[in-house]
């Protein structure tokens, strides 16, 4: 196999993994964001002991979306172009929702006399990303209609089609179960009775959207039927969301937590699965499609970021898992 073709294939996996870690650390702090008036009936005192759990650690999260993004940009520029010009209206209401997280979790503590709406408004911008990532990745998946030159030709409501929908809300399932098995290992008392007491029922809920979403899929997806990698990925899938639900049971938190994030990566292994070798599917002609190989940038360009990536991903890794340890144990 050629080296060209060997980088394009290492990039392909390497920013699905960027996306699933992505998908893993910070959904639990968007999980705890859409679930904060259930969680915390609008106590503030509440809601400041579930600042205190993803307050050291929130804004690290979100360097893998960058991160992620920036991969992609440099990796494989036309898709990134693609997605990001085609999905314009869609990405820019996910950017507002992020802006506002974070600025709602920095005027909570700043604005004491505001904090009720500070609150709200970190529901509002975490509920906005938690569904509409999933529908984005829905519409990739699925295809949008691309011309000759590798360009979006459709609408914000060509992006609003039954599959996309299904993915937008089992997403939001999956980001909720982050939510709530993390608030799980990070509080206890009636704010740790009220989310584990939630976790079963979003369980069912989660179990349900998948199943409808893995049927649908075999009727929009093509070759989704047959894709003997998507049927492993979709077994340990089922087999980590029923792990977690005997662990959530048992009130074995952390385990609860692992299986809950090995769910949710097995979720983008489907994803990876039936998508590739293509980044961005064309629906009205696959040939049109922009895949790994004819929409990446050149060996040398894919060359150095790999060497980039080698140094620079072990550093991320190692800090992201100094701060878990330094900031471990239940919030007060």
């Amino acid at each position: 196999m050629e080296t060209l073709t060997m980088l394009q294939i290492t990039w392909f996996i390497l920013i699905g993994i960027l996306f699933a870690g992505y998908a893993v650390l910070d959904g639990f702090d968007l999980g705890i964001g859409s679930l904060l008036p259930i969680l915390t009936k609008n106590d503030e005192k509440k809601v400041e002991v579930l600042f205190k759990s993803i307050g050291p650690v929130w804004d690290g999260n979100e360097v893998w979306l960058i991160t992620a993004g920036g991969a992609l940009f440099a990796a494989f520029p036309h898709a990134y172009a693609t997605v990001f010009s085609g999905f314009y209206l869609a990405l820019m209401i996910v950017l507002f929702g992020l802006i506002l997280r974070a600025v709602s979790i920095e005027f909570f503590t700043l604005e004491t006399e505001n904090k009720g709406i500070w609150a709200k408004t970190f529901f509002i911008g975490s509920i906005i990303p938690s569904i509409l990532f999933g529908v984005a990745l829905g519409n990739v998946i699925m295809g949008v209609p691309l011309d000759a030159d590798m360009e979006f030709r459709g609408n914000f409501f060509t992006l609003l089609r039954p599959f996309p929908l299904a993915t937008g809300l089992l997403g939001f399932t999956a980001i909720l179960m982050q939510g709530l098995t993390y608030t799980m290992i990070k509080t206890e008392g009636e704010i740790h009775a009220t989310a584990k007491n939630l976790a079963g029922k979003v369980w069912y809920g989660y179990v349900i959207l998948f199943v409808f979403t893995a049927v649908i899929s075999f009727a929009f997806v093509t070759g989704s039927a047959c894709n003997i990698i998507a049927w492993i990925a979709a077994a340990a899938s089922c087999a980590s969301l029923f792990a977690t639900r005997m662990f959530i049971g048992e009130g074995d938190e952390f385990k609860a937590f692992l299986s809950s994030s090995l769910a949710f990566i097995s979720l983008w292994g489907i994803a990876g699965a039936l998508q590739y070798p293509v980044l961005v599917r064309a629906i009205n002609d696959p040939a049109l499609s922009i895949t790994a190989f004819n929409a990446s940038s050149s060996k040398l360009t894919l060359s150095v970021m790999l060497g980039i990536a080698l140094v620079g991903m072990p550093v991320v890794i190692g800090y992201s898992i100094y701060v878990y340890r330094v900031y471990r144990g239940k919030v007060r």
